[in-house]
């Protein structure tokens, strides 16, 4: 058998998963999908996709909403955000086909598996700065693995799906800045012409079933697909980060190095020098000041990031992050740091995106190296910490009696029925 035709084997008939660890993503993912709703970004798209119903330009929209609002889950390995795909395209498949409960947790496994895989076998992390967008890449291949699944397609069939999502997939959308950057508008198609590529093949299209073999990956992406890595059958979900806050998770442990060591007593206002070390594979990403207005330099901003938790840690879950003004307190925070590279920590990337924080006070240098940040499998999430998350950015949307519902809602669906979720969702979308 084909790389391929194993994959579709798995999609058709495999899907174990812990059961936990999805109710916990699927909760997690439909936070981000109110909150993305919300922003400009998002009602831009909501507004675009009005008149726009069949099932992929659905798909699209839900998927844009939960992605752009940057506290989806993220898989660091591969460099992908499997979550805010995932799940709204399992959740408005299954609605409109009436499939629920097990039918669904498997999907979403299978969707999460395929997302995964894909991105390590083509080493995500690494590509990413290359200006391959390893979400946006595997984007309508995990989209498709959770069709063929739901829409119940056999071995070969599903095959075939996979096989046409890869040719239908992008690799990179440049850098479109605004408001309505096509960013989340290309991200929402990929995942569409990942339905596109399910329904295709049940109709009866194919795909080339050898193209992990062949010299498509090669000739034209110069890649080498890692065929292992394509078929590891590790169970994902529990290997999934949770993002704590909303920004670039290249800032984050600059950021949580920060937090902590003003947590054992240091204050802001002594500090009068940061040096933050980072792998030198995305140093040049967080290394920049912020431009007004624009909500991508402030998320990937690594000064930034460290002065709103050094000075107003009660912004790191505003979703919209781009004021057009900023405070002179933070901007003077922000010429206190300096980000250089550091070979020795490649060691730990990418199974950990680490950074080591060296600052400066009156009384000597506070050093402090962090691999893992809250969230990450070696900090997890349990539902208590999923539930504060899910009502911080939701309740400012729903207020406070509809956000603990659809909070209930969506941690008790993978035992029910989508289909009142999802129809609460898009009503909380378009109003």
């Amino acid at each position: 058998m084909t790389v391929l035709e194993q994959l579709g084997a798995h999609v058709a008939r495999g899907g174990a998963a812990p059961r936990e660890a999805l109710r916990l993503h699927v909760a997690d993912t439909v936070g981000a999908w109110i909150a993305g709703s919300a922003t400009p970004e998002g009602r831009a798209l909501v507004k675009f996709g009005a008149n726009r119903d069949a099932m992929p330009d659905r798909v699209a929209t839900h998927c844009a909403l939960a992605r752009l609002s940057e506290i989806d889950d993220i898989h660091l390995a591969s460099g992908t955000t499997p979550g805010s795909l995932i799940v709204p395209s399992a959740l408005a498949i299954a609605a409109s086909l009436g499939r629920e409960g097990e039918a669904l947790a498997q999907a979403i496994a299978v969707g999460y598996d395929a997302m995964v895989r894909l991105g390590s076998g083509l080493d995500g992390p690494s590509i990413l700065y290359r200006g391959i967008w390893p979400t946006y890449f595997a984007a309508p291949f995990g989209v498709a693995a959770v069709a063929a699944r739901l829409l119940g397609l056999t071995e070969t069939q599903a095959a075939h799906a996979l096989g046409i999502a890869l040719v239908l997939a992008s690799p990179g959308v440049g850098r479109p800045g605004g408001n309505t950057t096509s960013r989340w508008l290309a991200i929402g198609n990929a995942a569409g012409e990942g339905v596109t590529a399910a329904l295709s093949a049940q109709s009866g299209f194919t795909g080339d079933l050898r193209i992990f073999e062949g010299e498509f990956f090669s000739s034209i992406y110069g890649l080498s697909p890692n065929q292992a890595a394509l078929l590891d059958n590790r169970p994902v979900p529990s290997e999934v980060s949770f993002k704590p806050w909303c920004a670039a998770k290249q800032t984050m442990a600059a950021t949580q190095a920060l937090k902590e060591i003003i947590e054992s007593g240091i204050a802001p206002s002594e500090m009068t020098d940061l040096v933050v070390s980072v792998p030198p594979p995305y140093l040049r990403m967080i290394d920049h000041g912020i431009v007004p207005g624009d909500r991508a330099s402030h998320l990937t901003s690594v000064s930034y990031q460290m002065a709103v938790a050094a000075l107003a840690p009660e912004a790191a879950l505003d979703i919209e992050q781009a004021p057009e003004g900023i405070p002179e307190r933070i901007q003077a925070f922000m010429t206190k740091v300096s980000v250089r590279a550091d070979e020795e920590l490649l060691r730990h990337y990418p199974k950990s995106w680490p950074a080591k924080l060296v600052v400066s006070v009156p009384s000597g240098k506070r050093e402090k190296l962090v691999l893992h940040v809250p969230g990450d499998p070696e900090r997890p999430f349990g539902e208590g910490q999923v539930a504060e998350k899910f009502r911080r950015v939701t309740r400012p949307v729903l207020g406070q009696g509809a956000a603990d519902a659809l909070l209930a809602h969506s941690l008790a669906v993978l035992e029910g029925s989508p289909k009142a979720l999802h129809a609460e969702i898009e009503r909380v979308c378009i109003s």
